[in-house]
């Protein structure tokens, strides 16, 4: 397979050979921080081969059976074999994908928040919905999702939320979807039942770890504790569990309630305030390179990156890449990869 050759398979086993000589060295796991990096890297290499290797198996077995196909009529022979090839295709597909994605931490795990915009419940609803649909594709594309912290709005919806994401290549795929997106639809909260346009900020990062590039002083922290106002029962609602933390050289501001104990809550919101410095800091990045290129680059409610219709007609449109699908129920059901692919497709090499 060509593939074969673009993913390096030999040369991610020799990188393997040589991690697992250097694991099993006596003084290894004196520098833990290290040695856990190490482990991450090898495992994720062994699962990668592992899945390659699966595949160049599939494949020969895919061949004998064409022979067998050759020398047999039996259409039950010819209908498996056509399903074998389209499966093989399609995860084929999947995998020239994946190595195409080049950013640092493409492979990690990612911490998915969403944030109302202006327009009250409208809005809140709608954040609420946009959850829905990466909880959905999250579940279709074998990811485990769950909520770290969310605010309820006063009559429905969410304030705001952020939702961790853990398989590979979840924030490669995930950070295609950061920037405000357009919901225009008959409002189920107005009493005349007219068309309101809302909208919803969506922030990806990267779930980092604490021993990478992200440097927190302790002294820039401002860490307040309170009752936790969300739902949890009674031991939530008694005890000042709930976890504020102020960077304050950034202002960012992080919260987390959702957790039981107050320690649980302090290292979710870490985790959050790492990804947001992160996602900072490569902002300003690209916004240093789009101004050495004489470009303008807009920082808003207004620059958003999709629009949901749902009335007069029924569209969903990516404003970047000019993708667009009118089954916009199936799109809110979790079915966003064509957009994932068609942005990742444009822009690839570029994060």
């Amino acid at each position: 397979m060509k593939s074969w050759c673009v993913f390096d398979v030999a040369g991610k086993e020799k990188e393997i050979e040589t991690l697992e000589k250097e694991s099993a060295a006596p003084d290894f796991w004196n520098d833990q921080a290290r040695a856990q990096a190490h482990m991450r890297r090898l495992s994720s290499l062994q699962d990668e081969v592992t899945i390659w290797r699966d595949l160049s198996s599939r494949v020969n077995d895919a061949l004998d059976l064409l022979g067998l196909a050759e020398l047999d009529e039996d259409e039950s022979i010819h209908g498996e074999l056509l399903a074998e090839v389209t499966a093989i295709e399609t995860t084929l597909e999947k995998l020239e994908f994946q190595v195409r994605l080049s950013g640092k931490h493409d492979r990690d795990d990612a911490l998915l928040s969403i944030h109302a915009g202006a327009g009250g419940t409208e809005s809140q609803d709608w954040a609420q919905m946009l959850l829905r649909m990466y909880l959905r594709w999250a579940e279709s594309s074998g990811y485990r999702a769950e909520i770290l912290d969310s605010t309820t709005g006063e009559e429905a919806g969410l304030k705001s939320v952020t939702a961790f994401i853990e398989g590979p290549w979840a924030y490669g795929y995930l950070k295609t979807e950061r920037g405000v997106h357009r919901l225009v639809r008959l409002s189920p909260f107005d009493a005349a039942h007219r068309r309101h346009t809302s909208f919803a900020l969506v922030e990806v990062m990267p779930d980092i770890e604490d021993d990478i590039e992200i440097d927190i002083n302790s002294d820039d922290l401002r860490i307040d504790v309170y009752k936790s106002s969300g739902a949890g029962g009674q031991h939530v609602q008694k005890n000042a569990t709930a976890i504020r933390i102020t960077h304050e050289p950034s202002g960012i501001v992080v919260t987390c309630q959702n957790e039981r104990s107050q320690t649980q809550n302090r290292e979710v919101a870490m985790r959050i305030l790492r990804g947001r410095l992160y996602e900072l800091e490569r902002q300003k990045r690209e916004e240093e390179q789009a101004r050495l290129k004489g470009e303008h680059v807009e920082a808003g409610w207004g620059n958003q990156i999709r629009s949901y219709v749902l009335h007069p007609y029924k569209m969903v449109k990516d404003h970047r890449t000019g993708h667009e699908v009118g089954n916009a129920e199936a799109v809110l059901d979790g079915r966003v990869d064509d957009f994932i692919e068609a942005y990742l497709s444009q822009s690839v090499g570029e994060d």
